[in-house]
């Protein structure tokens, strides 16, 4: 298949599958919290939204463990192995959680899912980029990563309309297991002759991939990176983990009605991934993300500030916010792709794969930090107020990219 000069074949859309059933893995909690809280005695009403975040938190915090050996994993495995096997302990541990009889068991096996997607989210970048060295790889990679957004949608939507049609929360996982089996058998099954995967060669010894990270790590400019991908990943997941809360206890609606909520954000950042992906050129990616940051931060402002019993009503209300969701979808669609293709053209003679390795180690820990933050500043001051963190990480974010833009253009390393 091609589309404007980009090709695909089997391994991309393992690539795009693998996005997909991470994304409904990952999204059975936030869309079912409301029950799921109820159920397991943490209601959020009554100060379980510190508990409710503390989930991903722990998942991303094991996460996290695994991404920083994944570039050993790859290594040693060969990439290709290592992302078909960190799928498939994802699909099943997020089974585990299907059984929890008690919240410290949904934690545990929230964390335990967590361990395979973080090798999954370490790998997938470099694992595309590989794909296609020869060509813009910067166009391949914000282009795949558009199928998480794709799954956060599908998930949302169909969780939300299963759950208020009476499926209990515990069911949801079923679905979320079929979608996962589908990019295991294409990464794991044996290779047709002439279509293998182009792994790097030999197996790196451990000092190397050791090495190649201090590396990366002792220029100052990799800092600047990292903060910029812990607060992408922030102002994300604020909105993905949150926003179906938000409408089903501010908005005394459904949990379909939060998941058309959350659904309107990823449809958002699916829109805006794919199709960056398909007319962004690599030297325009600063511009691309700064011009996002400033978008994202408009449209997400006045989300908290709206009220069910503003004048026009409930329902015209609830549509304005649908619609501020998806325009800050649009502009938070490139962020974390972006920065990381951004990031290796400005660390050259450095390994790409654990450029986004490491980059992708900050991006994890903002999702859950700010995401279990966003909850304990909804149990001390309302979950209104904690929405605004969403544009302050944007923001921040914007003005990191634009400083090392100007710098750029200082020392004559880019032009306008």
């Amino acid at each position: 298949m091609t589309l404007r000069g980009m090709r695909f074949g089997r391994y991309d859309y393992a690539a795009f599958l693998g996005f997909t059933s991470y994304a409904a893995c990952a999204m059975v909690a936030p869309v079912a919290l409301v029950a799921l809280a109820r159920d397991l005695n943490f209601p959020l009403e009554e100060g379980g939204l510190g508990a409710g975040g503390l989930l991903h938190l722990g998942r991303s915090l094991a996460m996290v463990g695994t991404m920083l050996l994944c570039g050993f994993l790859a290594a040693r495995w060969g990439m290709r192995c290592a992302v078909g096997y960190s799928l498939l302990l994802m699909g099943m541990a997020t089974l585990g959680c299907a059984l929890a009889p008690g919240y410290g068991w949904l934690l545990a096996a929230t964390m335990a899912a967590g361990l395979g997607e973080g090798v999954f989210d370490g790998l997938v970048t470099p694992f595309v980029r590989d794909l296609h060295r020869e060509e813009e790889p910067g166009r391949y990679v914000n282009f795949t990563h558009g199928f998480w957004s794709f799954g956060v949608l599908a998930a949302v939507l169909v969780y939300g309309a299963l759950l208020h049609w009476g499926m209990p929360w515990r069911g949801l996982i079923g679905l979320a297991l079929v979608v996962t089996a589908v990019p295991v058998l294409l990464l794991l099954l044996p290779e047709r002759r002439g279509e293998a995967y182009p792994e790097r060669g030999e197996a790196i010894p451990a000092s190397r991939v050791w090495a190649q990270s201090w590396e990366i790590m002792v220029r100052p400019r990799f800092w600047l990176f990292f903060a910029a991908m812990l607060l992408a990943g922030g102002g994300e997941f604020c909105l993905t983990f949150w926003c179906a809360t938000f409408i089903q206890l501010h908005f005394s609606a459904s949990a379909l009605a939060g998941g058309i909520g959350t659904a309107a954000f990823a449809a958002g950042m699916f829109l805006g991934r794919t199709g960056w992906g398909i007319l962004i050129r690599q030297n325009r990616l600063r511009q691309l993300v700064v011009g996002s940051a400033v978008f994202a931060a408009a449209a997400s402002l006045p989300i908290p500030l709206l009220r069910p019993d503003a004048g026009g009503g409930a329902m015209s209300t609830l549509l304005l916010l649908y619609g501020l969701l998806f325009l800050t979808g649009g502009g938070t669609a490139p962020f974390w792709p972006s920065i990381q293709s951004y990031a290796v053209d400005r660390l050259p003679g450095t390994d790409v794969t654990m450029v986004f390795v490491l980059l992708s180690c900050a991006g994890i820990p903002g999702c859950g930090i700010f995401t279990w933050f966003m909850g304990v500043i909804g149990d001390w001051w309302g979950l209104r107020v904690s929405f605004f963190l969403a544009p302050l990480c944007f923001l921040v974010m914007g003005g990191l990219i634009g400083w090392d833009w100007w710098r750029a253009m200082r020392e004559k390393q880019v032009d306008f």
